[in-house]
């Protein structure tokens, strides 16, 4: 699959997010090493702690659907750029070091990266 097509899944299932606090909607889409592709969205919650990002909604599907080896992630938001946060990254940096992250930049390029340029140094156990 490509970044592109990886990317306009991410894209279209943003539309899904529940996020009545922030008013951001972000859609991830994540590739399995045998080509699954698994989706997630924030959800937020009042209650700021209990609120969930999409690439970890995404790899707690994944997860549970009994698939822990990731190639890609691709990430769209509502606001120019969506890359993870430091949460999502260590997140990914558990299942995935090697992951690909996709996603574009304000000016519109999609772009990807290893997990680990945007996570150097991680905490790995």
């Amino acid at each position: 699959m490509t970044d592109s097509q990886l990317w306009q899944i991410a894209d279209e299932i943003k539309d899904n997010a529940y996020s009545p606090y922030s008013n951001i909607k972000v859609g991830a889409a994540l590739l399995t090493s045998d080509g699954n592709v698994f989706t997630g969205v924030n959800v937020e919650n009042s209650s700021f702690g209990a609120t969930i990002c999409a690439e970890r909604s995404a790899v707690v599907s994944a997860v549970s659907g009994g698939f822990r080896d990731f190639v890609k992630i691709a990430i769209s938001g509502t606001m120019k750029s969506c890359t993870p946060c430091g949460i999502c990254r260590q997140f990914l940096m558990e299942f995935s070091p090697d992951i690909t992250v996709v996603y574009k930049e304000p000016d519109g390029t999609l772009v990807s990266k290893k997990l680990n340029e945007l996570l150097p140094d991680s905490f790995i156990y």
